[in-house]
């Protein structure tokens, strides 16, 4: 598993300064003032990976790439990168080659924001590390409590009751839904017919073109002007009844030939 894990590049900072630092000699930290800052032992390119777990400080030449040194580090914070007491641009790191061997080694950024992203760089490494450890440690937890079986044993059933419901047509009739008005609504029967629509009245078009009968001739000696009153008066001919024998289309030739001296008819009056 270990081959199978590939590195993955942190943080690259292309100038950083590296000094040789005293022994210390009491536990109040280290203090970048007791280094030469001015005369830096080696410059070169700074690199921050990880394999896994452990994330990797190279000191890399500027130029061929060639690795100078390198501090693994297991925790952050932790003995491998401490920070100085009296500047947030310089570290200590513990730097260690193939056989073992040791060294403590300051190294000191000239701009405040590298020093800074190389901080970062190391405390979100590390605190996916302790993300992947909690979350492995709850996995293997789960794996050892008893599972809990929720599956039907042979031959279990189980029984649902939801509310009133009948399973057959025929069952009980719904309960009356009141309103807010304090009415009762009950459903249409089963086997109820729909009433046929009411048959409308009839409209004025019709009685319009009804055909009234000319009224009856009250008296031989009748002009043609009453005739032509009594067709414009139908409301007052109604009154007097008519014989069911008598024709309704003689009257008009019987008062047209009662009057001798009748002008002739002018040409926008239909001769019957």
């Amino acid at each position: 598993a270990a081959e199978l894990e590939y590195e993955s590049v942190l943080c690259v900072k292309p100038d950083v300064n590296v000094y040789r630092i005293p022994p210390r000699t009491s536990n109040r930290g280290y203090r970048a003032s007791d280094w030469k800052l001015d005369h830096p032992d080696w410059t070169g390119r700074l690199r921050v990976t990880s394999k896994g777990k452990t994330a990797y400080i190279k000191l890399e030449d500027k130029v061929s790439g060639e690795l100078f040194a390198q501090a693994p580090i297991d925790q952050y914070p932790g003995i491998a990168v401490e920070t100085v007491a009296d500047s947030s641009r310089y570290f200590v790191i513990r730097i260690q080659d193939g056989t073992g061997r040791s060294a403590f080694i300051g190294i000191g950024f000239t701009d405040r924001g590298d020093a800074f992203d190389f901080n970062v760089s190391l405390q979100d490494h590390f605190k996916w590390v302790k993300q992947e450890t909690e979350i492995s440690k709850e996995s293997q937890e789960a794996d050892t409590r008893p599972k809990l079986d929720l599956g039907f044993k042979e031959g279990q059933t189980i029984k649902l009751n939801i509310g009133n419901m009948t399973s057959k047509k025929g069952g009980a009739a719904k309960p009356r839904v009141s309103g807010s008005g304090g009415l009762s609504l009950l459903p249409p029967p089963p086997g109820g017919k729909i009433a046929a629509p009411p048959i409308p009245p009839p409209s004025s078009t019709a009685i319009a073109n009804h055909v009234t009968p000319p009224p009856v001739q009250k008296s031989s000696n009748a002009s043609s002007a009453d005739i032509l009153l009594d067709l414009d008066a139908p409301a007052a001919a109604s009154k007097a009844p008519v014989p069911a024998t008598t024709d309704l289309w003689g009257d008009f030739s019987t008062a047209s030939s009662a009057v001798p001296n009748q002008a002739p008819q002018q040409s926008n009056w239909v001769q019957f």
